[in-house]
């Protein structure tokens, strides 16, 4: 791959490979040099950062905003969404992230998360009892999948004859069709009419749940909450917990069907499951980019200078690949030490919901090995496909049988 930090925009890689095989093209990447100039997910051109050291420190960085008004003007395209979706955590800085992230970080502490082992448990194992009776599954569509909705949903207080809607609308963002641009902008409509009527519901009869409580906030101290962060809010968070938990399930199973050996370990020792799902995230994580960046002011990384308020990319998937940090990083190792791993970010923007994932994905897994001890792919390896996606790393489905 080219280095076009050097060449300039004029020279753009080509992003085939880190598509169809990314973990080859970004290690390419880290031997050409620390930061790439690419054609960007918008279109535009953007910086491309691929190094543990200078991914890490970036993620922490005050000067890399994450609100789109630091963009250089029409330099700056991206996902656009409606203002009463697009006020979310991931387009703020302090302090409007600082205020609005702590209203909602008390339903993920560790002792709250740690509450819903036995519910997340009890959805896991339904699921398994209906794959069971068929003998065979896609992992994704019956089990990776609903779980997490089922879980989020709960959480939020979502009925249930909505739930199979808001996968559909999923699938349509996360991995849009070139050819039908349509049903994108139709599935972003449909969730915003979708939050507006659930407040609005909740707000007629509000319940036990995270959504009527952030609605109660919202309207004791309207300046704590305006009323688009508030839907901007259930947005990502339904969003986000379904889609980065779906993908940490699907890859960690393709993982481990793709070395029995550790599949065999884990089985007999479930106890391991926490400390391998941290290496499933550094191997194969759901995330491989933050999302984008723009620098405040003129900054250097690598010896490249960055301008102000062009896109900056940070490679979580290519920093957790970065042999200067994980030695032999292309090898399963449960054993190594993982505790810097950025598979769910670092600093003030870390993921929100990380120790509900975490016990999602173990909860997940331990149930799934117990009950199918003869699990095995369900088709040949080769004709597996992941999502084509920059932003995303999941597979489209996972046929498996035992």
């Amino acid at each position: 791959m080219q280095n076009t930090a050097e060449t300039g925009p004029d020279a753009p890689i080509d992003l085939t490979p880190l598509l169809d095989d990314p973990y080859p093209a970004y290690a390419a990447l880290r031997e050409a040099g620390p930061v790439h100039r690419i054609n960007g997910t918008d279109g535009n051109p953007a910086w491309l950062v691929t190094r543990y050291e200078d991914v890490r420190s970036a993620l922490a960085d005050p000067r890399f905003s994450l609100d789109k008004r630091n963009a250089t003007p029409g330099g700056y395209r991206g996902f656009a969404l409606p203002p009463a979706l697009d006020a979310n955590l991931l387009n703020m800085d302090p302090p409007d992230h600082t205020r609005v992230r702590r209203l909602v970080v008390k339903a993920f502490t560790p002792g709250r998360v740690e509450a819903l082992r036995e519910p997340v448990r009890r959805v896991a194992d339904e699921l398994l009892d209906a794959m069971a009776r068929r003998g065979s599954a896609d992992l994704i569509a019956d089990y990776a999948g609903p779980l997490p909705i089922t879980v989020i949903c709960d959480l939020l207080g979502i009925p249930q004859h909505d739930r199979r809607d808001f996968l559909a609308w999923s699938d349509a963002l996360i991995t849009p069709d070139p050819a039908r641009p349509e049903l994108m902008k139709q599935a972003v409509g449909a969730m915003l009419e979708f939050y507006t009527g659930l407040i609005a519901a909740k707000r007629a009869e509000p319940a036990d749940d995270l959504l009527s409580d952030l609605i109660a906030v919202r309207d004791a101290d309207g300046d704590r909450l305006t009323e688009d962060e508030l839907t901007s809010l259930a947005f990502l968070i339904l969003f986000a917990g379904y889609e980065n938990t779906v993908h940490l399930i699907g890859n960690a199973v393709l993982t481990l069907l793709d070395h029995p050996d550790q599949l065999r370990a884990l089985r007999h020792n479930p106890a391991e499951l926490p400390a391998a799902v941290e290496e499933f995230l550094r191997y194969d994580g759901p995330s491989p980019l933050a999302i984008r960046r723009f620098p405040t002011e003129d900054v250097e990384i690598g010896g490249v200078r960055i301008p102000a308020g062009e896109s900056v990319l940070l490679s979580i998937a290519s920093a957790n690949r970065d042999a200067a940090r994980f030695p032999h990083p292309d090898t399963l190792d449960r054993g190594r030490e993982l505790s810097g791993h950025l598979a769910l970010g670092h600093g003030i923007h870390r993921c929100l919901g990380a120790p509900l994932a975490r016990l999602e994905a173990v909860t997940a897994l331990e149930a799934l090995l117990d009950r199918f001890p003869g699990l095995r792919l369900g088709v040949p390896r080769d004709e597996l496909r992941h999502r084509r996606a920059l932003r995303a790393r999941g597979l489209i489905s996972l046929p498996v049988a035992w």
